[in-house]
């Protein structure tokens, strides 16, 4: 598998989402405007029924806006992407080859190419001794990264996550967290990551888009001034890093209250 290190540009203008409900007409997602340059990692943050998931989807082409224009660009190549959820969602009767080689096979890639980017993708993840498990077999941070290897074996330019790790405990989330930053820096695959956390979003992202309660808009775009190649334990320890987590916490703390208080409402 030769890994490509560039990504895709992506260029949202108005973006807007409304959906009928048993309540009426539903505003999911209003006047979103965000561009992302290609080979970024932006880290997109805010309350519960915000309308993140349902941007990723949109994104991903699971889902259509209502209005507005979204232009995706990958200079040499048709743009392709991978979406990881917070469940792996592999195949249970697939071993992890089989599922990390799915998507290889669904768009005729030859056997033999197809088996040499499966065997690039495990060994990206460690996983390569663990082939011929199954999922039941596995943990779940083992799961999460089979998920990623299956994203990454299609050489997809734009890798779209919602909340891939927030299923798994402290420890595996951790070195989750520093597997996928090494993948990244060693790709430069352009990354939109959906979390509730705020603390994951600067630990990952080069940006931070803090949304509104709904319906989604975007509040305010935090730039992630730390250098990469990051070390996140020492850099969660740093108090530049507690300040920006502070501040953004503000931003966003209003927002929280007001989707809790609509929920108990």
């Amino acid at each position: 598998m030769t890994v490509q290190r560039r990504g895709a540009a992506i260029d949202i203008k108005g973006l807007r989402k409304e959906y009928a409900s048993a309540r009426g007409h539903v505003l999911a997602l209003d006047g979103i405007d965000l561009s992302i340059a290609a080979g970024e990692f932006v880290c997109i943050v805010g309350p519960s029924g915000c309308g993140k998931s349902t941007l990723l989807r949109i994104l991903a082409g699971l889902d259509h806006q209502t209005t507005g224009t979204i232009a995706v660009q990958a200079e040499g190549w048709a743009v392709q992407n991978a979406m990881v959820f917070q469940d792996s969602g592999l195949f249970p009767w697939m071993s992890v080859e089989a599922n990390v080689g799915f998507g290889l096979m669904t768009r005729g890639v030859p056997s033999d190419a197809a088996a040499k980017r499966v065997d690039a993708a495990l060994k990206l993840v460690g996983l390569t001794k663990f082939r011929r498990h199954f999922p039941h077999q596995l943990s779940g941070g083992m799961r999460q990264r089979s998920a990623i290897a299956r994203a990454f074996v299609t050489d997809p330019a734009m890798l779209l996550m919602d909340e891939p790790f927030a299923a798994l405990d402290a420890q595996n989330r951790v070195i989750l967290q520093a597997e996928l930053v090494r993948l990244w820096e060693e790709t430069r695959k352009t990354v939109i990551y959906i979390t509730h956390s705020i603390e994951e979003a600067l630990l990952l992202g080069d940006r931070c888009v803090v949304m509104t309660a709904q319906p989604g808009r975007i509040k305010q775009i935090v730039d992630v001034p730390f250098a990469h190649p990051r070390d996140l334990i020492a850099l969660s320890a740093a108090p530049e890093f507690g300040k920006l987590k502070l501040d953004i916490w503000r931003v966003l703390e209003d927002e929280v209250m007001r989707a809790r208080a609509e929920i108990e409402a």
